[in-house]
């Protein structure tokens, strides 16, 4: 009796070990397909992240050519007036330069992921890189394009009414009296500080798009 009771015993003992080694082996299943599935739900919002910094990249960079074109005429056109060289060329330069840029960020991929978590992405540099791209440098490229925009409203559109006999958005802009218009003070100075506010958008443009090198840099290197 004490033989077939110790039997049953081991039996249920090895039963139990069996329940439990099984578990165990079914959470583990369960946590691969998770770590699986997480993995690759990073890899699909990496690459939609990736596709929106590219079109950022292009769009930066158009913005970027204009703001830097619109800087060295103001220098070509600053010498001319110096010179009291008032040529018809000064008139295609100003269209571009009296103009502003905009721009907006494709960013729909990092708000998913930040509805998602960002701990979403395992690299914590890329983590990072994201975040300062996102909520700091973004930032920091609309002030600067918004402070070209709010000079252009508030210093430009009453002289182009006043003393502009034409006017086409970045082409050219012709003044009723060259000589008058470049003579006045206050121009001069509209264009120097119009430039500086200009260089605002040249510094925080580029830092931009360096982070984007960067952090698709770090994207190409997990999806590897």
């Amino acid at each position: 009796m004490e033989n077939k009771t110790g039997k049953y015993f081991k039996y249920a003992i090895g039963e139990i070990i069996l329940v439990v080694i099984g578990i165990l082996l079914a959470l583990q299943i369960n946590n691969w397909n998770d770590v699986r599935k997480n993995q690759n739900y990073e890899q699909e919002i990496l690459y939609l992240i990736s596709q929106n910094l590219t079109n950022d990249s292009i769009a930066l960079s158009k913005e970027l050519f204009k703001s830097k074109e619109a800087n060295e005429l103001t220098n070509r056109l600053i010498k001319q007036v110096a010179l009291k060289n008032y040529s018809d060329s000064l008139n295609f330069w100003m269209g571009k330069i009296i103009s502003f840029e905009r721009f907006k960020s494709q960013s729909s991929a990092f708000e998913v992921l930040k509805s998602k978590g960002i701990e979403t992405v395992s690299n914590n540099d890329l983590q990072l890189a994201l975040i300062s791209y996102y909520d700091e440098m973004l930032y920091n490229v609309y002030q600067s394009l918004n402070d070209v925009e709010h000079a252009f409203k508030v210093d430009w559109q009453p002289v182009i009414k006043q003393e502009f006999s034409d006017f086409k958005w970045r082409e050219y802009c012709v003044p009723i009296d060259s000589k008058a218009f470049f003579e006045n003070p206050s121009n001069p100075t509209f264009f120097k500080l119009y430039k500086d506010n200009r260089s605002g958008s040249v510094r925080n443009i580029g830092l931009a798009l360096e982070r984007i090198s960067e952090i698709k840099r770090l994207i190409k290197k997990e999806q590897q």
